[in-house]
């Protein structure tokens, strides 16, 4: 088992493109690790703050962790465009982290482990595009120059310890770039 990376929590990134299926790996990684709870980008981001939201997250999320605090943090809803009520998030052992930045550089500190969803830009886009429909097309075309940006400017990938790939039954798990000498495919963490 890893050594836990934000005081007693061991936080883990699943980070890759828009529509790459970071939320179905998360949610079946959650599964496999007993019930670990995860904390959804899209909750911490939001229409204005698309990849400026590092400050709420560290102070919501991360620094209670760190202390052994249960984190509360107020989800974005993006129907209504505002924030809801607090959510608790409990400083379990293993809490995953999913979303696009959830790799990026002023995270990393705290994060036990990098994983990256490996699927091509263009293809991750369009799954997105059609899991959303028609209505949010707009909100995509601005999407996509934002994460292009944002990945030039941070780039996670790199610091990924493992690669995910989608398989035709579970998920295929190989060495990422930041993988010590000789690691071999193994399931995570």
């Amino acid at each position: 088992m890893l050594p836990p990376s934000c005081g007693p929590v061991r936080l883990i990134a699943v980070d890759g493109h828009a529509g790459s299926g970071k939320t179905t790996f998360a949610a079946a990684l959650a599964a496999a690790l007993g019930g670990a709870p995860v904390l959804h980008l899209d909750d911490i981001a939001t229409h204005e703050e698309l990849f400026g939201w590092t400050d709420r997250l560290l102070s919501q999320v991360v620094a209670p962790l760190r202390d052994g605090r249960p984190a509360r943090y107020t989800p974005y809803d993006w129907t209504a465009r505002e924030f809801g009520p607090p959510r608790l998030l409990p400083p379990a052992p293993v809490v995953l982290v999913e979303g696009v930045g959830a790799g990026r550089l002023a995270l990393r500190p705290y994060l036990a482990r990098v994983l990256w969803m490996e699927f091509e830009p263009d293809a991750a886009w369009e799954r997105g595009r059609l899991r959303d429909g028609p209505a949010q097309r707009a909100f995509w075309r601005g999407w996509v120059a934002a994460e292009r940006r944002h990945f030039a400017q941070d780039p996670s990938r790199p610091y990924a310890t493992q690669l995910i790939q989608q398989g035709q039954k579970g998920y295929v798990v190989s060495p990422g770039p930041a993988a010590p000498r000789g690691t071999r495919e193994s399931p995570v963490p």
